[in-house]
C-alpha cells in the first residue's frame, strides 16, 4: 500500500512536481487553500485528508511531537531539516516512503528524513 502526502507551505516545488512525475499522491498546502495556516491546522487538515504531512519546519516537528505527548491522533509526519537534506535527497525518501508506507503503520508517528 501507500500513503498520500501533504506538503507544507515551506517546501520547494521541485520536490513536489518530481513526486507526482513519480507517481506520488501529492497535495500542497497551496493547492488547498490552506497558505498561511497555523501549524495545528495544517496537521490536522492533512489527518483529515489521511494525508502523511512532509515539512521541513522545526515548529511543525514541535507540534507533532507534542501530539504525540498528549496522546492526540495525527496521520504522520515525515519530516526533514532545511538545511540537513538535498532536493534530490528528499525526493528519493519521500518517493520511498510514500510508496513503501502503509497509512495505519505511519500514523501517530514522525519519520524523520533522509533514510
Amino acid at each position: 500500500m501507500s500513503v498520500g502526502l501533504y506538503m507544507d507551505e515551506q517546501v520547494h516545488g521541485a520536490i513536489t512536481e518530481a513526486l507526482r512525475r513519480r507517481g506520488v499522491d501529492v497535495l500542497t498546502v497551496q493547492d488547498d487553500g490552506l497558505t498561511g495556516a497555523a501549524d495545528p491546522t495544517v496537521l490536522a487538515r492533512a489527518t483529515e485528508l489521511g494525508r502523511v504531512l512532509f515539512s521541513q519546519d522545526e515548529d511543525m516537528l514541535a507540534h507533532a511531537a507534542s501530539c504525540q505527548r498528549a496522546g492526540t491522533s495525527f496521520a504522520g509526519l515525515a519530516y526533514a531539516a532545511q538545511l540537513g537534506i538535498a532536493i534530490g535527497q528528499a525526493i528519493g525518501s519521500l518517493e520511498l516512503f510514500a510508496k513503501n508506507s502503509d497509512p495505519s503503520d505511519v500514523a501517530d508517528r514522525i519519520e524523520y528524513l533522509p533514510y
